[in-house]
């Protein structure tokens, strides 16, 4: 057996997901429609998700941060995972797919849960630290254009409190950081991301190989 890891073939990964899935129905019913949109790679995967919830739920978290919701199913899986005073304030600009998340928001009784803020992330995270909300934030989920992932990175550090979690999906990017030859804008944002907070004391570091790449960054 390969010591450094475990070949996840078609057969096993519907295994794990058998043995350890523990889906609700409203978010599966979330899932498969959004499976049928072009942009349906966009999703995390439904283990993944409750990863997240797991987290969330481990360190008592009462207060997150969603920057990039697509159809909703982040932040549902973590509001469903929140206390009845929790809450995640979710940060997009495209209201057709927000549309179809507010729908299974509603459909799972969370609304109250989830501040949607429909504007460019970066506007509504200063808007959050120039209201003195740094520091006040117990999870941060980062998802979203990645040219900007340093600028979502640094913003989300200062929002959270100390002892907060930071997770960023996609930074393995198909394989493609590791790959020198790459050299589009993206896959050199997501290395460079990477590589700063590989070098960053401000923060506790794992990276994960679930789904496209999970870095948790805790700050100290």
């Amino acid at each position: 057996m390969n010591s450094k890891h475990l070949p996840l073939d078609d057969s096993l990964y519907h295994y794990l997901l058998s043995t350890s899935l523990r889906e609700p129905e409203v978010l599966q019913k979330l899932r498969n429609e959004t499976a049928q949109l072009p942009m349906s790679r966009m999703q995390i995967a439904p283990e993944q998700g409750q990863f997240m919830a797991l987290l969330v739920q481990l360190m008592g978290a009462q207060r997150t941060l969603e920057v990039g919701v697509f159809t909703g199913y982040s932040a549902l899986v973590v509001a469903l995972a929140l206390p009845e005073t929790g809450q995640v304030v979710a940060c997009d600009v495209d209201e057709r797919y927000t549309t179809i998340a507010q729908s299974y928001w509603q459909q799972a009784g969370v609304t109250h849960k989830i501040d949607l803020r429909l504007a460019p992330a970066l506007e509504t995270l200063d808007a959050l630290i120039a209201q003195g909300e740094s520091e006040s934030f117990d999870f941060a989920f980062i998802d979203a254009d990645k040219r900007n992932y340093h600028n979502y990175y640094e913003r989300s550090l200062q929002l959270l409190r100390p002892g907060g979690l930071i997770a960023i999906d996609n930074v393995l990017w198909s394989g493609r950081v590791a790959d020198p030859a790459e050299d589009d804008p993206r896959t050199v944002a997501i290395r460079a991301l990477n590589q700063s907070i590989h070098r960053d004391d401000r923060v506790d570091l794992s990276v994960l190989p679930i789904a496209d790449g999970l870095t948790l960054a805790r700050k100290r």
